[in-house]
């Protein structure tokens, strides 16, 4: 670029273009244009996602706006770790600044270095922990010594108590946003507790606690709560829900699907009570929705959201809503009985903002309901339709000529041919696009997608049979920011197409089950143009020798997950890449036919510093020595016996 035309962007005026791209790999672009811009984009990042620990210091030092530190994908993260940062002089500032610290699935952490963290990082407000298998009352405890922390989320907790919550409720009471979602040892004695200490509390997540009724009384006094998630909490009822009525007038999220004792008494006690919900999510338990909780939404005048699942539905819902809750911008009545095109006519002819429709398996819609849709909801960015099978056509052309918004598309088991993704191709805007058991498409179909759906991002073909090496060049010539791809079962694929793929440099994510006409040619071609994989699965592609497995070692330093299950691999090839893939995180390794237990031995020892996640056939336990499985177990490795 000429420096004459550099010296008059200003670094305000790039700071602003910055703003406008938030994809990694278009920030990546941006800072390797000159050293200018890589200077301005080093100064205004705030956010740092470390991928290996040796290279955390220098992007310390780099990047010292940064007040955000993701280590979710950092193979270890230690207690020393943290006392080395803290103890490097010349990146020492960082911990001043920083705000939110991202911590999920960071298994070797404990109460000792959150201790030291939380101790120099005056200025922290949030922490993430969820899915740390050893985190428990100790680290709790060590976490509320951050008195100015706002936000904690610690889904999957498996060992945090009462006692452990407790600490965080005393020691933090500025708290705002808690997630505890699947924490199974805290009961009503912890939620009561952390609502008497934390009178600030805005949102919170609870789904899948054994909590009671008397959580929900403790959580009427909350007089700011805004957020309640609470998903399969099976044991609350409507005498819970009764007291969030009358007493959270602030509540404008609630959440109570597969509550099974929750009825449309306890629903609609809420309903009445709670003036401002904005979302409100229920189903599954809910077999059948009287009318006279329909009739009760008339007075939620500012409900945006509404997620109805696996429910019976009667005319008067869709009468209701369409002439009341003019607000909508986003319908869910996935696996409902009862919706029909006159229903979904109604609903659409009035909410013309709607943004998401979601009719997953509602398969008594046809072609006259699309038409609606399409019509009416000219800003729709997500629709899924997965098993509407009476779909024609004339569904596809509808969408492709009236939803030029649309970024979500699924159509999963749905009757599309050819000529309906030629017709969807319009979709310029398409992010992802979910084509699975569609049988009656080929490669000519993908030709259409690969021409025109260049933002493409996801493309799902599970078990579309046609597809084959030519709708492979289509897709990778013309939809070059793929990210997720999945062709499992997609038996007509060979070398040939796994050579086309290899373009996608972006491509992150693959599925490719069973795919047994790719070779070791295919895996390496693949793994050399595509060095962004992160997860791999190649379950039953049983003619991949170690040559390919080799390959993965060399090229794919990226892959946190693989899944090997009935792969040929040999006790070498295992080793050899279990060994060199030095983020591997989560690996599958169920019925290796060629691998002997020495052969699991060796590649479980080459990696058991790193491994959070590793899945083994039961007969393999008792050949296993007990010093791998304790030091398995002593890294924070979970071994899932299959």
């Amino acid at each position: 670029m000429d420096s004459c035309l550099i010296s008059l962007l200003t670094d305000d005026l790039l700071a602003r273009v910055l703003d406008c791209h938030l994809d990694d790999s278009d920030r990546k672009s941006f800072r390797a244009t000159c050293k200018f811009f890589h200077s301005v984009e080093s100064g205004h990042r705030t956010r740092l996602k470390f991928l290996r620990p040796e290279f955390i210091p220098g992007l310390l030092r780099t990047y010292t706006r940064a007040d955000t530190l993701d280590f979710s994908v950092c193979p270890r993260i230690y207690d020393g770790t943290i006392s080395v940062l803290l103890n490097n002089v010349s990146c020492f500032g960082w911990a001043r600044r920083v705000r939110r610290v991202v911590l999920s699935r960071t298994t070797s952490l404990r109460f000792s270095g959150l201790e030291m963290l939380v101790g120099s990082c005056p200025r922290l407000q949030a922490v993430d922990v969820s899915h740390c298998s050893q985190f428990g009352d100790r680290e709790a405890a060590a976490l509320s010594c951050a008195a100015e922390l706002r936000e904690v989320k610690m889904d999957k907790c498996l060992r945090v108590t009462d006692v452990g919550l407790a600490k965080i409720a005393i020691g933090c009471e500025k708290l705002e946003k808690i997630s505890m979602k699947w924490c199974l040892e805290i009961t009503d004695l912890g939620i009561d507790l952390l609502s008497k200490k934390c009178p600030h509390l805005k949102h919170l997540s609870v789904s899948y606690l054994k909590i009671s009724n008397e959580s929900l009384i403790s959580l009427s006094r909350l007089k700011k709560l805004e957020a309640l998630l609470m998903v399969g909490c099976g044991l609350v009822a409507d005498e819970g829900l009764h007291f969030l009525g009358n007493n959270c007038p602030s509540l404008q999220v609630l959440d109570v699907s597969r509550c099974e004792q929750v009825t449309s008494d306890g629903l609609i006690s809420v309903i009445r009570g709670c003036k401002n919900l904005q979302k409100l999510n229920v189903g599954y338990y809910f077999l059948d929705l009287p009318t006279s909780v329909f009739h009760n939404l008339t007075d939620l005048k500012n409900l945006k959201t509404i997620r109805v699942h696996g429910a019976q539905v009667a005319d008067s819902f869709f009468d209701i809503i369409s002439t009341n809750c003019l607000f909508l911008v986003e319908v869910s009545l996935s696996k409902c009985e009862g919706v029909n095109d006159t229903g979904i006519i109604k609903l659409v002819s009035g909410h013309p903002n709607l943004k998401t429709l979601d009719l997953t398996c509602c398969d008594d819609i046809t072609d006259m309901a699309i038409s609606a849709i399409s019509q009416s909801c000219r800003k729709l960015v997500c629709l899924k339709l997965e098993s509407c099978s009476l779909l024609t056509e004339k569904s596809f052309n509808y969408l492709g000529s009236s939803c030029p918004l649309l970024e979500e598309l699924d159509l999963t088991e749905c009757s599309v041919n050819d000529k309906g993704l030629e017709y969807l191709s319009k979709c310029l805007e398409l992010r992802c696009l979910k084509l699975g058991i569609c049988t009656n498409i080929s490669d000519k179909g993908l030709s259409y997608i690969g021409s025109h759906c260049k933002n493409l991002l996801e493309l799902d073909l599970y078990r579309c049979v046609n597809v084959g090496d030519d709708g492979m060049g289509f897709i990778a010539s013309g939809c070059k920011k793929i990210r997720k791809l999945n062709i499992c079962y997609c038996s007509k694929i060979t070398d040939k197409g796994m050579a086309y793929l290899s373009q996608l440099e972006e491509l992150s994510d693959l599925e490719m089950r069973s795919l047994i006409e790719v070779t070791s040619k295919g895996l390496t071609a693949l793994a050399s143009g595509c060095r962004k994989l992160s997860e791999l699965d190649i379950k039953h592609c049983v003619n991949i020798t170690d040559a390919g497995f080799w390959s993965l070692a060399y090229y794919s330093w990226n892959l946190q997950q693989i899944n090997l299950c009935y792969c040929a691999v040999s006790d070498v090839g295992l080793c050899m890449m279990m060994g060199n893939l030095t983020r591997l995180q989560d690996a599958k390794l169920v019925n290796l036919a060629n691998v002997s237990a020495r052969g699991y031995e060796l590649a479980l020892r080459t990696c058991c510093a790193r491994l959070k996640k590793v899945k083994l056939i039961g007969s393999l336990r008792p050949l296993l020595s007990t010093e791998i499985l304790e030091t398995l177990a002593a890294s924070g490795c979970r071994i899932r016996w299959d």
